[in-house]
């Protein structure tokens, strides 16, 4: 039970797939976004399958801090396409801003936040639940639908707002809005691994 409320609330907080799927929603064409949320879903499963498998002392911190970069320069080239979208645009838009598996696969793959949720799951909680071989891969998958969930809860979350804006100023507001999140959530991501914990930088 504690396995199931701790990852639905890490999963389900507000963070870079969540937003941009939140942001996708305020257009509609949610069907396009179908290809997103499983993408989400199967990097989590990717990460539960090496991380309970393979072990945790595969995920050397380096390998977290070059995740980190990598994760916060995908995020600011997001914002900067989300900032420069025209108000009217949809979920299937612009290219390079186009929400599909590739980009819900990539992008919750490179978050390292992502593998710090998985590791207390894999190396804590799972042994004290005696969860061990097979089991592991079920829970994986099971917690890993719940990962297709969260976006996708998010962008209906979008859609209910955005039936009720027609402002196209206040669309762009909106654009403008969550560029400014999601650059802020990058710099959050490179203080946390960088600033806030220096000795492990070094």
């Amino acid at each position: 039970m504690e396995i199931a409320v701790y990852t639905f609330c890490v999963m389900y907080s507000p963070g870079p797939v969540n937003l941009l799927a939140f942001n996708a929603g305020l257009r509609g064409a949610l069907l396009v976004l179908i290809g997103y949320c499983v993408g989400v879903g199967s990097a989590m499963l990717s990460v539960f399958v090496v991380l309970g498998y393979v072990g945790a002392a595969v995920v050397k911190t380096a390998l977290l801090l070059y995740f980190a970069l990598a994760g916060s320069a995908y995020i600011l080239y997001l914002a900067y396409h989300v900032f420069t979208a025209p108000a009217d645009w949809q979920a299937s838009g612009p290219p390079g801003v186009q929400l599909r598996f590739r980009e819900g696969y990539g992008l919750q793959l490179l978050n390292p936040k992502g593998w710090v949720l998985v590791l207390p799951v894999t190396t804590v909680m799972f042994p004290a639940a005696d969860i061990t071989g097979g089991a592991i891969l079920v829970y994986g998958l099971l917690i890993s639908l719940g990962a297709i969930g969260a976006p996708a809860a998010y962008a209906l979350l979008g859609r209910f707002a955005g039936r009720r804006i027609t402002n196209r100023r206040v669309m762009a507001a909106a654009n403008k809005t969550m560029a400014i999140v999601l650059v802020l959530v990058a710099c959050s991501m490179v203080y946390d691994f960088f600033i806030a914990t220096p000795a492990i930088a070094s």
